[in-house]
């Protein structure tokens, strides 16, 4: 299956990952299979360095050093790799530390294996997922809260759309016709403007505060 989207899995629980190394390939009709997985969050960016997956799940609640820290491993080594986090609870704390440390998205592991291959070419295509009640948790949308307004000019509001559309720095640099470090430090730029760490935090908020 040497076109099949490569799936490394960060997490302790066998069952779970024989689970997904048996049922990917099948509901995803071919298009995805496991190729790595490890149940030490310590070794998950040697693993990921090692096998060059596409795509990583990371569970979040593992031993020391946990979820968050392999996350935010693997993210400083292999800065391409699309990484998904996931858990088997309903506490938020987690999962927004897992997307300020640079994961994509977010799953609960409660999600059936057919219900998880749509999400997961969705990051692949550049884009967030988050589920609903994360994302209000994220927003800090409670009854009282309100997104604070953000004043943008045009060049940061086009900056702006086509982070949320999901493109690349390299597509960026291209449709803005600058270099991809330029592309960095705007974007840097626009996050500590926004008050967010995350292009995903951004992309959300965007749409929470009708920016865009």
């Amino acid at each position: 299956m040497p076109n099949a989207i490569a799936v490394a899995l960060v997490d302790d629980h066998p069952l779970f990952v024989r689970g997904l190394e048996l049922l990917l390939p099948d509901v995803s009709g071919g298009l995805a299979t496991v190729v790595a997985s490890t149940g030490d969050a310590s070794a998950a960016a040697s693993l990921v360095r090692r096998t060059v997956p596409d795509l990583v799940l990371v569970d979040l609640h593992m031993p020391a050093p946990g979820g968050v820290r392999a996350v935010a491993a693997i993210r400083s080594t292999t800065p391409w790799v699309r990484i998904v986090a996931m858990s088997g609870d309903d506490d938020p704390r987690p999962a927004i530390e897992a997307l300020r440390a640079g994961a994509e998205g977010f799953l609960p592991k409660s999600s059936e294996a057919e219900d998880m291959v749509r999400p997961l070419l969705a990051v692949l295509g550049g884009w967030a997922v988050l589920p609903s009640s994360l994302l209000a948790v994220l927003l800090g949308s409670g009854r009282d809260a309100r997104p604070a307004p953000v004043d943008l000019d045009e060049a940061e509001r086009n900056l702006l759309q086509l982070i949320a559309a999901g493109a690349t720095t390299t597509e960026i640099a291209l449709k803005l016709h600058v270099s991809e470090r330029t592309v960095k430090r705007l974007t840097a730029t626009l996050l500590r403007k926004m008050r967010v760490s995350s292009r995903t935090e951004a992309a959300a908020l965007a749409g929470s505060a009708g920016i865009l």
